[in-house]
């Protein structure tokens, strides 16, 4: 077709949809499909078909300028430096997209919640606060706005059902409360290279007793950290350790606990996407109920159960024994990036937003790939501790979701709604993708050029293309209020970090502090309809005896913490994942 017959047939196209060539605002759109947006799973002309829809949605609101936030990660870098460009000259609406620190997020949406006042118009918080805005509902109800208000700036082919992760956005009320824009999980990632040297394997088979490879449980993996920091010691020249975590006081160390810590050490319940009653925070929320009974084991919570309890002494233990020296004084942002130096076997908990920056080639200073820029390095489930039970939550996966909220006039409203949906549309999401890695459309995970590039990846690709994907749940409904709460952890487990407190002491005032702030949510709740009726309920506190036991949560104590340790071939475990 020449290209005089194709401009004649997407303009024929275009005004078969109703849809009148807008050609100024159409011209951009086609120098950005053709320049930027590229690959895509749609084609050139239905890109184009997309885009012209931004262009009439939007006509309302040209000369707009809006603020958006959102956390400080290379997609949100992407969406802030170039989608913002794109959108605006597409669509004439000028977008600041701010980014700060996870924390400062967190924190105006709980000012813009609190006041009333419209901070920003548009938020990328994490889905964790699914519980919060399905009961404040201080946000937007999207299910209802898309049908209703919204509903001439809701993008027809915007194709809920092909987002990942809407079923963590949906509160118990049935409703989409987010829309995912960006997606990480946090799996175990390990230098596959020195695992493989037959030098290395034959050490660790010949102390152990059994295969290195990837730890199933806990117990391997810490053999595994004490055979790389205290045999193998170097590799190449350089000093090594066998384990890499942060620990700063700071409002990510509390992320570092709620993103399911505690469940993968077992503390929790069965139960998907969450424990029930039992979740990873250890606040109890009975089956069939929208009421939080309570965080400590008096109440029948696990927040200082001995399976917390243990999750922390051993993330206090490993930082302290495995970890590089300063380890313990990095926080969220300036560990993760750490393990491009190249002296880190292992780490059991780490998130795929940061495979970005360990695919750099090795003249930006990773030293984890080789000089072709393949991984030396790959990523696969993460362990799980002795209270663990099959069927439980097996990690954590962040979904960073746009929210909008009441408060928030229509128009700006409207406005800010038609970015989020730009920039996670089917036009600019495979490109985003590649740029981010942080999957949230399936159609994107599947895309031909993923397939080509997957091998470079490490095993994200095989993960997110793998039904296991759906094990790995952000935070769940049992947390009633995210901002009150979250605080609660870092200040708690910052105090064993600086050996102030045992992580006993350190539970049991956390799991105390939890219920004062949800008893305090109750008399709200009860006074008022705060929580519309969703607040918490707790109960009376018992003699902890009552409620532990070995057939759920909260856990009685076990008397093998570590138990044998028990490891996998990673080519076994890829093998399943396909």
């Amino acid at each position: 077709m020449t290209t005089l017959h194709r401009s004649v047939s997407v303009a024929a196209l275009l005004l078969a949809w109703g849809l009148a060539p807008a050609y100024a605002d159409e011209a951009a759109a086609k120098k950005w499909i053709d320049s930027e947006f590229q690959p895509s799973v749609l084609s050139k002309e239905e890109q184009l078909k997309e885009m012209q829809w931004f262009i009439k949605a939007a006509e309302p609101f040209k000369g707009m300028e809006i603020n958006v936030l959102s956390e400080t990660i290379p997609t949100h870098e992407y969406e802030s430096k170039t989608l913002t460009k794109a959108f605006e000259e597409i669509t004439g609406i000028k977008v600041n997209h701010q980014l700060l620190g996870e924390g400062e997020v967190v924190q105006a949406v709980q000012t813009q919640m609190q006041t009333n006042r419209n901070l920003y118009d548009g938020y990328i918080n994490d889905s964790d606060l699914i519980g919060t805005h399905s009961r404040l509902q201080s946000a937007i109800n999207l299910s209802d706005w898309m049908a209703g208000e919204g509903k001439d700036v809701t993008n027809p082919g915007l194709d809920i059902d092909d987002y990942m992760g809407k079923s963590f956005t949906t509160g118990p009320d049935g409703k989409l409360w987010q829309l995912p824009d960006q997606q990480f999980a946090n799996l175990y990632w390990f230098r596959k290279d020195w695992f493989d040297d037959p030098k290395i394997k034959e050490g660790f088979k010949k102390k152990y007793g059994y295969e290195l490879g990837v730890p199933v449980n806990w117990s391997a993996y810490e053999d595994i950290a004490q055979y790389f920091t205290e045999d193998v010691k170097e590799v190449n020249g350089v000093r090594v350790y066998g384990h890499m975590d942060y620990g700063k006081r700071a409002p990510d160390l509390g992320w570092r606990m709620t993103d399911a810590w505690l469940s993968m050490a077992g503390e929790a319940d069965v139960g998907s996407p969450n424990g029930r009653p039992v979740d990873e925070w250890g606040i109890r929320m009975e089956k069939g109920s929208c009421n939080p009974a309570g965080a400590s084991v008096s109440r029948g919570g696990g927040a200082n159960s001995p399976a917390a309890v243990y999750a922390v002494a051993k993330w206090d233990e490993w930082l302290r024994k495995y970890a590089p020296p300063g380890a313990a004084d990095l926080d969220f942002y300036q560990s993760l990036p750490a393990l491009s130096q190249g002296n880190v076997a292992q780490q059991i908990f780490w998130y795929t937003a940061f495979t970005a920056s360990m695919v750099a080639d090795k003249k930006s200073g990773n030293n984890t790939v080789d000089d072709a820029g393949n991984p030396l390095w790959r990523m696969a489930p993460s362990p799980h501790g002795p209270y663990w039970k099959e069927g439980s939550q097996r990690g954590y996966q962040d979904a960073g979701s746009w929210t909008l909220f009441n408060s928030t006039p229509v128009p700006q409203r409207k406005a800010a709604w038609l970015y989020a949906q730009f920039v996670t549309s089917k036009t600019v999401d495979v490109k985003k993708s590649h740029v981010g890695l942080t999957f949230i459309r399936d159609s994107t995970v599947r895309h031909a050029s993923f397939t080509e590039r997957a091998p470079k990846l490490g095993g994200l690709i095989e993960f997110y293309r793998s039904p296991d994907r759906v094990a790995w749940t952000p935070t769940g409904v049992n947390v009633p209020d995210y901002p009150k709460l979250a605080q609660l952890f870092w200040e708690n487990i910052g105090d064993v970090n600086s050996g102030a407190f045992t992580p006993q002491e350190a539970m049991d005032r956390l799991a105390g502090q939890m219920d004062q702030v949800m008893a305090r949510m109750q008399q709200a709740d009860e006074q008022q309809q705060v929580y519309h009726g969703c607040g918490p309920r707790l109960n009376k506190e018992e003699d902890p005896s009552k409620w532990l036991s070995k057939d759920h949560a909260p856990w009685a104590k076990l008397d093998n913490e570590k138990p044998q340790g028990e490891t996998i071939a990673y080519d076994e475990l890829i093998k399943r994942w396909q």
